[in-house]
């Protein structure tokens, strides 16, 4: 299996360059796409089990509900792309209903996990042509050819990971997405609903501290990859919802006055001092509509779990 990526050393040299260009920043802040190592994806996984987690509930009680109309909705020999694939649990009942679905194509930044999930898929779906690319969806990227002709693209984005972008930032992507699947191609994306705050913040501040462990892998990483020397054990997890922005705003915060060295550059925290790891924005329905028309999508069907917690929607480019 053919999984396109990077050379090792220059992953590492982009890894460097954008963790310290973050920590330049004023305030400090780290990319959270690079949360996803082997370690960190599966700390994910377990996050995604969590009881206070309830996205990946609410994500899987739609798809299991609804796949027959989303699979529908997005028609038949398809080519389907996912964005942040990781371990597909959701992709799976996707692809079960879709109508003779000729190739898929997961997009992910972790190498070791990419690998692992496109081999159980192959395995699974041995008519459908599995075509991994390890990549960053961040930036324009090229999709493989598929080896048999497909009606159209289409472009799977679950998981909410939509809300780690601020709008700007969202609208881009959006906009690279529609290039990318092209006229008459469609986007079907998970996105996270506003409510009570209390239940959007407990889900991010877990009693077992899955997230906070995810969070701090994030210095164990650049420590490891980086020969970095971080007091991993000297910065905590801080989560907390800003309904005025309606987002999560996540962090690791210096519990003390410190430096750390990264490729011959010394950093300096502050105690009490926030490196801004991720924001996880929530939308309502209409919000997220409009986000997506600004760039040309327009939105077919939406669809909810049973509290109204989170949605999923189809997008065309028309």
């Amino acid at each position: 299996m053919n999984i396109k990526a990077a050379s090792r050393s220059d992953e590492l040299d982009l890894f460097s360059e954008e963790v310290r260009r973050g920590l330049r920043d004023q305030p400090k802040r780290l990319p959270c796409k690079y949360f996803y190592d082997e370690h960190g994806s599966q700390l994910f996984d377990q996050i995604c089990l969590l009881d206070e987690y309830y996205l990946t509930r609410c994500e899987l009680e739609i798809m299991q509900q609804y796949a027959g109309e989303m699979a529908a909705q997005i028609g038949e020999r398809v080519m389907l792309v996912e964005y942040g694939s990781g371990s597909s649990v959701k992709t799976r009942i996707l692809l079960d209903h879709l109508e003779q679905p000729v190739a898929y194509a997961p997009v992910d930044i972790s190498e070791e996990h990419l690998e692992k999930t496109a081999r159980k898929l192959a395995l699974a779906y041995p008519q459908i042509d599995i075509l991994p690319v390890c990549a960053d969806f961040t930036k324009p990227l090229t999709l493989p050819d598929p080896p048999r002709p497909v009606s159209h693209k289409a472009l799977y984005f679950p998981g909410s990971t939509i809300g780690n972008f601020e709008p700007d930032a969202a609208r881009r992507l959006l906009a690279e997405m529609a290039r990318l699947v092209g006229p008459g191609g469609g986007l079907l994306i998970g996105f996270d609903l506003k409510k009570s705050p209390e239940v959007i913040e407990a889900a991010y501040n877990d009693a077992e501290k899955v997230t906070e462990a995810f969070n701090l892998n994030l210095l164990e990483r650049i420590n490891r990859e980086l020969d970095s020397d971080f007091q991993v054990d000297q910065f905590r997890h801080r989560a907390v919802y800003n309904e005025q922005r309606g987002r999560v705003e996540i962090a690791l915060v210096s519990e003390q006055q410190q430096q750390a060295t990264i490729d011959g550059e010394t950093f300096s925290f502050a105690a009490e001092e926030p490196i801004c790891t991720e924001y996880s924005h929530k939308y309502s329905i209409e919000q997220f509509s409009e986000l997506a028309a600004s760039v040309g999508f327009i939105r077919h069907r939406h669809w909810t779990d049973r509290r109204g917690y989170f949605a999923v929607a189809h997008l065309v480019v028309e």
